[in-house]
């Protein structure tokens, strides 16, 4: 299985926990694979960043570096045409299209948009539980 984490899910499973963590401890545990691109990569250490200001104990530059390094990184790709409603969320569309991976994401845009172009949007809750019915 592959999947595009949206931001939401990687800063509340390194920040806060609960499913969005159970979700990057089954991709540390080889259970799917991640796919990203530099864009959201990008996106993911800003928006850890201006978190940690308020949490300086938090290591999550070596988390973000193992996502970079063990992830499976594909090209940006560009469209004319807009996707969802907040055009930053397109690139999470965009990129599982390229690879053939279904979105994970708690924001409402990108769920409005599920089954454009065959690529399938789920809540953290649904891919975990979809991840343990695959074992």
């Amino acid at each position: 299985m592959k999947a595009v984490l949206d931001t939401n899910v990687i800063v509340s499973g390194i920040f806060f926990g609960g499913v969005p963590r159970l979700i990057l401890e089954a991709w540390e545990e080889g259970r799917f694979e991640l796919i990203l691109s530099p864009e959201i990569f990008g996106e993911y250490l800003d928006t850890c960043e201006e978190l940690a200001r308020s949490r300086p104990n938090l290591r999550f530059r070596e988390i973000l570096l193992r996502l970079i390094g063990e992830g499976t990184l594909v090209p940006e790709i560009e469209s004319e045409e807009g996707i969802t409603r907040d055009p930053d969320d397109d690139k999470f569309m965009l990129t599982a299209l390229e690879s053939g991976a279904e979105v994970v994401s708690g924001d409402r845009d990108l769920h409005d948009v599920s089954g454009w172009a065959g690529v399938l949007v789920y809540t953290p809750r649904d891919f975990l539980d979809r991840l343990n019915a695959a074992d």
